[in-house]
Order: C-alpha cells, then sequence, then structure tokens
C-alpha cells in the first residue's frame, strides 16, 4: 500500500478528494491527515494572497477569522469531513491537527509511518511562495521524501 501525508489548511473539496485518491490509479493508497488550524501570524500573508488574487473583500476581512484557540475547532471539523471523504472513495484515512512546528511534525510523522511522499494541498500563498518560505518548499529540505504541492479548490 502506497501511504501519502497529505498536508491541508481546510477542508478538502469533492474535487480535492478525486484528485488525491487517483493520483497512483488503482493501487491502494493510505492517507496521514494534517490539518493545521488558522494562526494570527499568517493574517497579513493571507491579506496580501487575498489583494494579489484580485479578492478585496476577503482581505478586508481575514481579521474576522477565527485564529489560534477558536480556529481550533474548525479545524478539527475540516479534519473529520475530509477524513471521512477519503474513506468514503475507499483511501484508509486517519489524520491529527497540528499546531506547533507543523514542520517538525510532518517530518516525525514521514519516519514513524513509511510514508512514501508527501502531498501539501494549500490555497497559492504568493509572498511565501516567492520566498520560497511555504510548506511544500520548507518541506523538500526536511522530510526526505517526494513533495508534491497541489493548490487546493474552493467550492
Amino acid at each position: 500500500m502506497f501511504t501519502s501525508v497529505l498536508m491541508i489548511e481546510q477542508p478538502l473539496t469533492p474535487v480535492d478528494v478525486d484528485f488525491v485518491t487517483t493520483l497512483h490509479g488503482d493501487d491502494p493508497v493510505s492517507f496521514v491527515v494534517l490539518m493545521r488550524p488558522r494562526g494570527d501570524q499568517d493574517r497579513l500573508l493571507r491579506a496580501i494572497d487575498d489583494v494579489a488574487l484580485g479578492e478585496l473583500p476577503e482581505a478586508l476581512h481575514e481579521r474576522d477569522e477565527p485564529e489560534g484557540e477558536a480556529a481550533r475547532g474548525p479545524a478539527e471539523q475540516a479534519l473529520e469531513h475530509s477524513l471521512a471523504a477519503l474513506r468514503k472513495k475507499g483511501a484508509t484515512a486517519v489524520g491529527q491537527i497540528i499546531e506547533q512546528h507543523p514542520l517538525d511534525r510532518l517530518k516525525s510523522v514521514v519516519e514513524e509511518t513509511g510514508a512514501d511522499e508527501v502531498i501539501v494541498l494549500t490555497a497559492p500563498h504568493f509572498v511565501e511562495e516567492f520566498f520560497h518560505r511555504d510548506w511544500a518548499s520548507r518541506a523538500r529540505h526536511k522530510v526526505g521524501v517526494p513533495v508534491l504541492k497541489l493548490f487546493a479548490h474552493n467550492e
């Protein structure tokens, strides 16, 4: 069985689930999903990304989004939704919320599970990507397995 560690920051959409569950054809896939709640340190970067995408109303409302401890409940719901969607497609899926040191936790999960790859599924983050500070760029130097970066779909 092929094992993928899937890092997400929002619930998987049906398009995302279809895509990640068919990446390896008919081979059975097991997913370890790592969900990171929104953090207040990301607010400015999210607002810049919204402006770059032409989504000005979203940039103005970034401060209204739950962050820190208030984001944990929505993150847990997003994780449960995503795990259920992957299982419905026939994949084995477990997951956890990661709050502190996400890349360190990613590395330990890859080692603990013997994962074959990491898939980072996020919205575009232009500032972080430009400076190669996004999860995928940083993970490539840390985990020792291939890292695939995909852009999440919005419903």
